[in-house]
């Protein structure tokens, strides 16, 4: 394979420190009738070892994704997030906004118009106030990407940019957040040197829980960073994101909980219990496929997109089915497949109680639930 560029400073100095081998396409679900085989692709995580970003070494894919449906979690927490924001005096009633989408829907710009803010009247114009949920992770091109954001930036305005923690990443073991379409994997410390180069310095940052850790970062122009900014900074460091050693651990977590899951499921198989999942996501993907996980072990993956009914998990002949038939089939078992929807899920299917398996790989049990952790042991579920 050709040593990769980094997106973000250019330079070609920098390992891999994941390695998932060749994977199907994680953000296009094929119809069901589609009996494949399914091409696969690379799929490598690169720490540029000048400028701290983590990122897709190659991704030759083409982005197909069908939009789901936006979690009641990411609703809460952008709420919460406004009000932060609000509070904090970043940004002013009146102040004109413009928001850089996401390939996985759900917009802010309802919930800032609640606090008196309006969108830009014509695209090309500048914003008081530019936001980024999500959205920038998924250009090929981070430099580009950084810079026609500062572009967009008028004057004293504020850029908010929210990014899944590579803090968080590590911390917890989430080695398939790492997929296709999403090129960059952020540390603070990155983004802020990313930033300087479009001449913007972080202003602020709040923390939220989503995702097991994400971050909200003001920026602009001129001023300083804030003791917030500074303590998250030493604190990502402190958790080895810019050291390729600590990064390369995900490796054998990954290992790990692919061994976990595949013994769990055969196991499963092997008692004549009858196992679905929940949540047909894109970073299910890689977890399904490197596991070898095939529908005689999991029968079928249901999800509240009805974009995606009537598909096929990736590489698999896995069918993704609604809500209402899971329910109508009374599985034994649901493997959760994004933690962040539990809540959610055990009030929208009270039938389903007791029968939820959380599996994403993180290093703790959760006692509400049956959470699989190496190796492979299950706490009751207590609702």
């Amino acid at each position: 394979m050709l040593t990769p560029i980094c997106r973000s400073c250019r330079a070609r100095r920098g390992e891999v420190v994941l390695d998932l081998g060749r994977q199907p396409a994680s953000d296009f679900f094929p119809p069901l009738a589609d009996q494949g085989p399914d091409p696969v692709y690379p799929l490598r995580m690169w720490l540029c070892a000048e400028c701290g970003l983590a990122q897709l070494a190659e991704d030759p894919t083409v982005p197909e994704e069908p939009r789901g449906v936006e979690p009641a979690a990411l609703v809460a927490q952008a709420k919460d997030a406004i009000s932060r924001v609000m509070r904090s005096g970043l940004v002013k009633a009146g102040a004109q906004v413009f928001e850089y989408g996401s390939p996985h829907g759900g917009s802010w710009l309802s919930l800032l118009t609640e606090h008196g803010l309006r969108a830009v009247e014509q695209p090309g114009d500048q914003a008081d106030v530019v936001l980024d949920c999500f959205g920038m992770m998924h250009n090929p091109d981070q430099h580009e990407a950084v810079t026609e954001r500062a572009r967009k930036l008028s004057d004293g305005g504020v850029l908010l940019l929210q990014y899944h923690s590579l803090a968080t990443i590590i911390r917890n073991g989430q080695w398939n957040a790492l997929r296709h379409g999403h090129y960059a994997y952020y540390s603070t410390a990155a983004l802020t040197r990313m930033l300087a180069i479009a001449g913007l310095t972080p202003w602020t940052a709040w923390r939220f829980d989503l995702y097991g850790g994400t971050v909200l970062l003001a920026a602009g122009r001129g001023g300083q960073s804030d003791p917030e900014v500074r303590a998250l900074m030493a604190e990502e460091t402190g958790c080895g994101v810019d050291d390729p050693r600590i990064v390369k651990s995900l490796q054998e977590t990954a290992e790990n909980s692919i061994n976990a899951l595949r013994g769990w499921l055969q196991r499963q198989r092997g008692t004549g219990r009858r196992v679905y999942g929940y949540g047909a996501a894109s970073r299910a993907v890689a977890l399904l496929a490197a596991a070898g996980i095939d529908d005689t072990m999991l029968s079928g993956v249901a999800d509240a997109s009805q974009a995606k009914w009537g598909r096929r998990m990736p590489g698999t002949a896995i069918p993704v089915i609604s809500p209402a038939e899971l329910v109508r089939v009374k599985p034994d078992a649901v493997l959760l497949f994004v933690p962040d929807l539990l809540d959610e899920v055990r009030t929208a299917l009270p039938t389903l109680a007791g029968r939820w398996v959380v599996a994403e790989p993180v290093p703790t049990e959760d006692p509400q639930t049956r959470r699989i952790i190496p190796p492979a042991r299950l706490a009751g579920d207590n609702r």
